[in-house]
């Protein structure tokens, strides 16, 4: 049987190694919110935000994209491991703070507003809603956006479900991800306050299968 993981920390410091010593920096051309290149929708899902928060960032791809436009963005995700890369790797991107944190421990800890709160297949999936939507709403600014993206949810899977991967040698390790169908998603928002709610499944691209759940939303101003 799987060992569930009681160290996620562990879990996400295993994601993406880098193989052979300390790898270059990813050349992020464009903001992604699919794991396709250059499919669905981009950077405008966000408005013209002054500033940005991003949950569970690992390679702090889009928070770069953003950083280099002009947004202050502050990327944040619970791994050690990954945050040491992405400070590596963008250490001369202005305006882009790292942080290291779980994402409600973080949201409880500080009254800094956003004007846009993201996740592209970050920590919004692998999190509670009914713990982190409302923290998240008392982190935007009147306005602001909250966005996020996911892997698109197989028919009879919704719900709280585990996620496998390799721990330390080799033995296997479960995460939390809630994986919820459109709907689902619009109704959880809509109940912590969130307006203005869109929530669709992005069909994959020709010769591809898994889709993408993408979400909008918005406190009022």
């Amino acid at each position: 049987m799987p060992r569930t993981s009681d160290d996620p920390v562990l879990f996400w410091n295993r994601y993406k190694p880098d193989r052979d010593g300390p790898s270059p920096p990813a050349d992020v051309t464009a903001f992604e919110w699919t794991q396709y290149e250059g499919h669905g929708p981009g950077a405008e899902l966000l408005g013209q935000p002054r500033t940005a928060l991003e949950l569970g960032a690992a390679e702090c791809r889009e928070a770069s994209w953003l950083a280099r436009r002009g947004v202050r963005v502050t990327a944040l995700d619970l791994s050690p491991v990954q945050v040491e890369r992405a400070r590596r790797w963008w250490k001369d991107v202005p305006g882009l703070a790292i942080e290291e944190g779980e994402a409600c421990a973080f949201l409880r800890a500080g009254d800094q507003t956003y004007d846009a709160v993201y996740s592209v297949w970050g920590a919004v999936w692998f999190t509670d809603p009914q713990e982190l939507f409302p923290l998240v709403s008392t982190r935007l600014a009147p306005g602001g956006l909250f966005v996020f993206s996911h892997g698109e949810t197989p028919q009879g899977l919704d719900g709280r479900r585990p996620m496998y991967g390799k721990g330390p040698e080799g033995r296997e390790m479960t995460v939390d991800r809630w994986c919820h169908a459109p709907e689902v998603w619009a109704g959880l928002a809509r109940e912590h306050g969130f307006r203005d709610v869109r929530a669709r499944c992005l069909p994959a691209p020709t010769g591809q299968a898994l889709g993408t759940i993408i979400v909008e939303a918005r406190v009022p101003a």
